[in-house]
């Protein structure tokens, strides 16, 4: 029987891809920030558009301020109305995109808001590099809105 050499042994870039997205969502599920702060990189390129009305929402670039975006979520937002679905998920080489919808609602309001999202991701060296958020952003500040 042939011996594979390390080259063919190696998972390719979409398989290592896939595990760290894999891994991700499942630390955001379980609010294991430890763990998320592990899978960012030293510094991100973070993307989501700012939204002054939405105290979640503001730039990161650091692992530690990227993983604190779930605990910032968690503290302004209904844990258990919290849903999010991923319908998609496509992993080209270091770069993978989720397609799905999510839900929720604002603690300080009482609103809910909803929407379809995409999370495009890349994967550099086991860890996330960018993290590119696109949203239905007037929900979510309609819902933040104290009006």
């Amino acid at each position: 029987m042939p011996t594979r050499s390390a080259a063919t042994t190696a998972p390719s870039d979409a398989e290592a891809t896939r595990a760290v997205v894999g891994e991700f969502l499942a630390a955001r599920a379980k609010g294991d920030i430890g763990r998320l702060v592990a899978l960012f990189a030293d510094e991100v390129d973070w993307l989501l558009a700012e939204n002054p009305a939405v105290p979640w929402i503001r730039p990161r670039s650091t692992a530690a301020e990227c993983a604190a975006q779930l605990t910032d979520l968690m503290e302004h937002t209904v844990p258990e109305d919290a849903r999010a679905s991923v319908d998609t998920f496509l992993v080209d080489g270091k770069d993978a995109v989720l397609m799905g919808h999510l839900s929720g609602t604002v603690r300080a309001t009482g609103r809910s808001f909803q929407g379809p999202f995409a999370l495009r991701l890349t994967v550099e060296d086991g860890r996330i590099t960018r993290h590119h958020l696109y949203e239905n952003s007037l929900s979510v500040a309609e819902a933040c809105a104290t009006h």
